[in-house]
């Protein structure tokens, strides 16, 4: 993207430069064509001509989409802050009321972070990661499941029965069973269809009852815990997953330690 901006000084065509391209200006290469030249008396004469080119980043597309978005919204002074990470970008979000407006679980955050990808990725085939914050709510909310994780785990573990969690998207539900391996006696896994998909903690060593049962499943009874021949339960279907909804594997859905996480069932 390539254009020339005339005004009365060279820094006031720059500054019509980064309005128009909606960017910052050290992210614009410009050449300065023609400056004002003094006259006898000293004043100024003629006006400042400057090319400027901008080549637009996928970063730069995630960024004016947020803003366009959040200034919609009625959001003013919207503010984004870029910082590099593996194979993408974070993105510090700050605004006018936003912060009040993102959510318990950071609802309006995951919204804007899946737009912005869809956006920003739909230039090439090559996947972008693109991450939304704002003061810190990704590490409070992290720290907020870990603990719920551990308290949930360890009821599990001396009562021996299983426990639902309410239905999280991936990045929540990761969290939980990297905390959920951390405890001996207890393992988790993801069950479900996305939006509803949740986590479910069992016990490894489902405590027995009277009759040599177990109270989780009645393996101890016959017809594999059936009463009165009643048919089986069609269970979870696990045929839709988070990577068909968002049409192409993404780096942070998947665990690369195999060790770390041999105890998880996604």
């Amino acid at each position: 993207m390539k254009q020339t901006f005339t005004a009365a000084t060279v820094e006031a065509a720059k500054a019509m430069a980064v309005s128009e391209f909606g960017v910052s200006e050290e992210k614009i290469t410009f050449t300065v064509v023609e400056e004002p030249k003094k006259s006898l008396f000293g004043k100024m004469k003629g006006e400042a001509k400057v090319d400027a080119e901008y080549t637009e980043t996928k970063t730069d597309i995630a960024v004016k989409y947020i803003k366009k978005v959040l200034t919609a919204m009625g959001i003013e002074n919207v503010t984004v802050e870029e910082s590099e990470i593996e194979n993408g970008v974070a993105l510090e979000i700050n605004g006018d009321g936003f912060e009040e407006l993102i959510g318990k679980k950071g609802e309006l955050l995951d919204s804007l972070q899946y737009l912005a990808s869809l956006v920003s990725n739909r230039i090439d085939r090559e996947y972008f990661r693109i991450t939304t914050d704002c003061n810190g709510f990704r590490e409070r909310r992290k720290v907020q499941l870990e603990e719920l994780a551990r308290k949930i785990a360890n009821n599990v573990k001396k009562n021996g029965r299983s426990s639902a969690l309410e239905p999280m998207n991936p990045y929540e539900r990761r969290i939980i069973h990297a905390a959920v391996s951390e405890i001996e006696g207890v393992q988790s896994q993801s069950k479900g269809e996305e939006p509803y998909r949740k986590v479910i903690i069992s016990s490894t060593n489902p405590r027995r009852d009277d009759r040599g049962g177990y109270r989780k499943g009645g393996k101890g009874r016959r017809n594999g815990g059936r009463r009165n021949n009643a048919p089986r339960s069609k269970g979870f279907d696990f045929t839709t997953s988070f990577e068909k909804e968002y049409k192409k594997p993404k780096p942070e859905d998947s665990m690369t330690d195999a060790g770390l996480y041999s105890k998880i069932e996604f």
